[in-house]
């Protein structure tokens, strides 16, 4: 008798721990955001700053400028595909394995990029494999997002999903800081080295990151949520449509998802990486003042985005999306007046209140909030096809939309860049103001 209490104890002890995986479903999230998202955001940067020298022809700096921004956005047009393709397959077969997937697509392909000979040496050639690569990269990032929301929000404890969903968010600002720090520093070498094997070498680095973060991913369990609406469309013979049930059932819950997404996206990206561009090419300042200004504000965003998921649990996701909405209303024409000055310091503080504080909150109270507007059999698909439909046009085109008005204004003008902040506010507020969580039972709010 002993001998089976015992057994039957230690069986216990394997099943608790085989569906409370813990640490290990939080590192794998983290890390493997991170280097998704050092790879994204590396591209963003070498666009503003390399890839016109790179990869186009020399004689019109600012055409190059376009033309390698342009770039950025052309990887946002793969992005709705990987989100509705892998989305789907997501709830298929799992969170996890599909992540699997994307996250090595990704890896290669960023991977790749640092293997590409430039303009001088193939000519032509040399972008359009840019591009090839830059749509392989956006069509894995499109599934990144939604897939880790989902898996560490189905993994949580209900009074913990606010924490346990900004995961993704504080994966992201790690490897935000990552890819700034890494520009910072290339960005203070010298041009020749800098345009000639330096902007290589944190791609090629891919190849090693992909392989540790591939390892970590295929560690962790699927969810138990998941793994319930499958044993639940079996029992019922019921054959699984994500994408149809997602249209006819929960058009409401992506309305809102596309909203928020379109809102913050365009303000994100604008934040983040128009305003490197802007400071080069329209006020003289030097790239490294831009990259660390950025890196300064990811260590800040690091230390917002679990405290963000910490409050979500107490005072609600919602509450901390429609505050991030108004932040960013505020924030509009001030931003641009310190970015104006050309002072160091105010150009640092200026980007951490932007993108260390206010863009982290809502993206981290976005994990918990999103997640909340599908229930389990459609989440994947709603948060991929929801965020990457709306985010690719607004997160690829508002840079290139802001880089395009500035270039246009008399004596560059920054007011309708403005605008476009203020008009992303509301598309977050009113949004997040239309939350459809209540629809799905009390155990998703």
């Amino acid at each position: 008798m002993a001998g089976g209490t015992l057994s039957d104890d230690v069986r216990q002890r394997q099943e608790q721990s085989a569906r409370s995986p813990g640490k290990r479903v939080g590192v794998s999230v983290v890390v493997g955001s991170a280097v998704e998202w050092f790879d994204f955001y590396l591209y963003a940067s070498m666009a503003a700053l390399v890839f016109n020298k790179v990869f186009f022809p020399s004689g019109n700096a600012m055409a190059g400028t376009m033309a390698s921004v342009a770039t950025f956005a052309v990887g946002f047009l793969a992005r709705p595909v990987g989100g509705i393709l892998f989305g789907a397959l997501g709830d298929r077969i799992g969170r996890n394995r599909v992540l699997s997937l994307t996250f090595l697509l990704m890896g290669i392909s960023s991977g790749c990029i640092g293997l590409l000979p430039g303009y001088a040496d193939i000519g032509i050639a040399a972008p359009v494999l840019l591009v090839v690569l830059r749509l392989l990269q956006g069509l894995g990032a499109g599934a990144e997002f939604g897939g880790a929301i989902a898996l560490a929000y189905e993994h949580a404890d209900p009074a913990r999903r606010g924490r346990q969903g900004a995961w993704p968010a504080l994966g992201v600002n790690i490897g935000l800081l990552a890819s700034s720090l890494t520009v910072t520093v290339l960005t203070s070498t010298s041009d020749g080295f800098l345009y000639g094997f330096g902007w290589r070498i944190p791609f090629l680095l891919s190849f090693a990151l992909v392989g540790i973060g591939f390892w970590m991913r295929r560690r962790v369990p699927e969810t138990p949520e998941f793994e319930r609406a499958v044993r639940e469309a079996r029992r019922v013979r019921k054959r699984r449509s994500p994408l149809l049930e997602l249209v006819r059932s929960d058009w409401r819950g992506l309305a809102v998802v596309m909203a928020v997404t379109a809102g913050y996206n365009g303000v994100s990206y604008v934040f983040k990486t128009f305003s490197l561009a802007y400071l080069t090419s329209f006020r003289d300042v030097a790239a490294s003042v831009g990259s660390m200004g950025i890196s300064i504000a990811s260590a800040c965003a690091i230390v917002t985005a679990p405290l963000a998921g910490r409050l979500a649990d107490r005072v609600g996701a919602k509450s901390l999306v429609i505050t991030g909405a108004v932040a960013t209303g505020l924030l509009a024409f001030p931003f641009f007046w310190l970015l104006d000055t050309g002072n160091h310091w105010l150009i640092w503080l200026d980007l951490t209140l932007a993108t260390g504080i206010v863009v982290p909150l809502m993206l981290a109270a976005q994990g918990a909030f999103l997640a909340k507007q599908f229930p389990t059999r459609v989440r994947t698909s709603g948060l991929g096809t929801g965020r990457e439909v709306s985010g690719a046009l607004s997160g690829g085109l508002a840079p290139l939309a802001a880089l395009g008005i500035v270039q246009a204004a008399p004596g560059h003008a920054t007011w309708g860049v403005s605008l476009l902040f203020v008009a992303g506010a509301l598309f977050i507020g009113v949004g997040a103001a239309c939350d459809q969580s209540r629809r799905h039972g009390p155990d998703l709010n």
